[in-house]
């Protein structure tokens, strides 16, 4: 995902907290916070399988075998474009969305349901 999609998934989550932003439909708020909710878990499950490719060897003793586990390892992890990054940048932004959807129901119900979300996670782990 790219900077600028984050910054405006950040912006927007921004504008619903002031009530500048907010989905009109209960129905429709109700099933996108389903589906961020959804979508969430998914990511978190892909994480812990991506964290599984950080478990890099078995390419032998020799130096270039040193250079592949390095070159591998970058890719799970630790590199701007590494699997793990990117989870969690989509984790953040899924949950800006949810965000979203909830500050609607809120305005339209009167009743608070981010409860029932995971946005105030660390390191893009849910719970």
């Amino acid at each position: 995902m790219s900077e600028p999609d984050i910054a405006a998934w950040e912006g927007f989550a921004a504008q619903a907290r002031t009530g500048e932003l907010y989905l009109d439909s209960e129905e429709a708020a109700r099933q996108c916070l389903a589906a961020c909710e959804q979508r969430l878990t998914d990511l978190s499950d892909l994480l812990t399988y991506a964290q599984l490719a950080q478990r890099v060897s078995g390419f032998g003793d020799f130096d270039m075998a040193n250079d592949l586990v390095k070159q591998f390892l970058g890719q799970a992890t630790g590199e701007d474009n590494s699997i793990d990054k990117i989870i969690r940048e989509h984790i953040e932004v899924v949950k800006d969305m949810g965000e979203i959807m909830a500050l609607s129901l809120k305005r339209i119900t009167g009743q608070d349901v981010t409860n029932t979300v995971y946005f105030n996670t660390n390191n893009g782990s849910m719970g």
